[in-house]
């Protein structure tokens, strides 16, 4: 019965899903606009008219490169169109088997090439004329449009005082119907490997000194799958992943990942040392959360505390030094899931995180300590006027 009732609440959740309308961007958009935001997608990108992309929900084997306009309104940002720059060649790549080896067709490899130069340049471009050193990557989470995605990425951004050029990952989530969440999860599925891909070309982007990445919900699922692939792949490979993937911060917001899973790969598989922190977000009255812990097994890491926490782990974590939990739920209340989109108080904490690195017990953000590295957010600031707006 609780299974039943819980999908019948998730679907209710995603009914609002399906292909979401874009006004297309042209090359004389409203100065007005905030500029600089860049998105990857691997959905299908379809262009309807001349003046108009549908972003779909279904899956494109090919990413698209392109570049967003977003407006900062009394009502919070607002999305005023998209244009695509690049099309990377379909995955996989054509290949042939030569001395039991496969190797990419010439001529296809020689595409992606030159799809990952202009996606290159065009961040280095970015990089260079905003005299900023840094990019902030978003990973949204389950029943999110582009619009939703980037107009969220437009409320981190503005919480950092624009000092990251800010970029969304855009995976095929939005999914109507009764098994939209379970839709959902194969959609995050097939984008890890066109997120693995948006990685490794952001850290060679000439000019970028480090990548944050903030993942929320089932976008957690996706960013931890893919770096515990990459790091395992750069120290196979003798590299050193704090290094060659360049990322400082690694955010998860209500991560709707399984506890004992996200515990292995954190700690089984020491993926802590490959970046410069971790950030968790918790509510452990998380409602969306608790609606996925009813369909799946395990306590979601999203709804964790510090008692549910065995002994050896609680030593664990306490040895590991740039692992942190913050509780929220003082501040959003204790069914909130999409807090930080809008909450400023978590805004203002994340941007922290991210555009100073202050540790947790720094006058800079308003924590206080709980138990082992679980703090609690607990002093209410004054709304952001740039922030304001309904939270969808």
């Amino acid at each position: 019965m609780r299974r039943a009732i819980a999908i019948l609440l998730l679907s209710l959740l995603a009914a609002c899903g399906g292909a979401r309308d874009v006004p297309v961007l042209g090359d004389g958009h409203d100065a007005t606009a905030a500029p600089g935001f860049h998105f990857i997608s691997d959905r299908v990108i379809e262009e309807a008219s001349g003046d108009t992309l549908t972003f779909s929900v279904r899956r494109d084997p090919a990413m698209s490169f392109g570049a967003a306009a977003i407006d900062i309104t009394e009502n919070g940002p607002h999305l005023r169109g998209a244009r695509t720059r690049v099309r990377f060649p379909a995955t996989p790549l054509p290949f042939s088997v030569k001395d039991d080896w496969p190797v990419t067709e010439p001529e296809a490899a020689r595409a992606y090439a030159a799809s990952e130069a202009e996606m290159r340049a065009t961040l280095a471009k970015t990089l260079r004329q905003s005299g900023r050193r840094d990019i902030l990557l978003y990973i949204h989470g389950f029943n999110s449009h582009f619009d939703d995605t980037m107009e969220t990425l437009a409320r981190l951004s503005q919480a950092t005082e624009a000092s990251v050029v800010p970029v969304a990952f855009s995976w095929p989530a939005g999914n109507p119907g009764t098994f939209a969440y379970f839709k959902d999860r194969e959609s995050g599925e097939f984008a890890i490997f066109h997120l693995k891909e948006t990685l490794r070309i952001l850290a060679t982007v000439p000019g970028l000194r480090r990548i944050h990445v903030v993942a929320h919900s089932r976008g957690s699922q996706v960013v931890t799958t893919a770096l515990r692939e990459m790091v395992i792949a750069e120290r196979a490979a003798g590299r050193n992943p704090r290094q060659s993937l360049k990322i400082e911060t690694l955010i998860l917001a209500a991560p709707d990942l399984d506890f004992s899973i996200a515990r292995q790969r954190i700690i089984a598989e020491r993926l802590g040392p490959a970046f410069g922190r971790i950030t968790v977000y918790i509510n452990p009255g998380d409602s969306a959360l608790g609606l996925a812990q009813v369909l799946l097994a395990g306590v979601r890491f999203g709804r964790i505390s510090y008692a549910q926490l065995g002994p050896a782990e609680r030593e664990i974590f306490k040895s590991i030094r740039n692992v942190h939990f913050i509780n929220v739920s003082g501040v959003v209340g204790q069914s909130s899931h999409n807090y930080f989109r809008q909450n400023p108080d978590v805004l203002q904490d994340m941007a922290e995180v991210i555009a100073s690195g202050a540790a947790p017990g720094s006058p800079a953000r308003n924590l206080e300590p709980d138990e082992g590295n679980f703090w609690r957010l607990v002093q209410e600031r004054a709304a952001l006027d740039l922030l304001k707006g309904p939270d969808r």
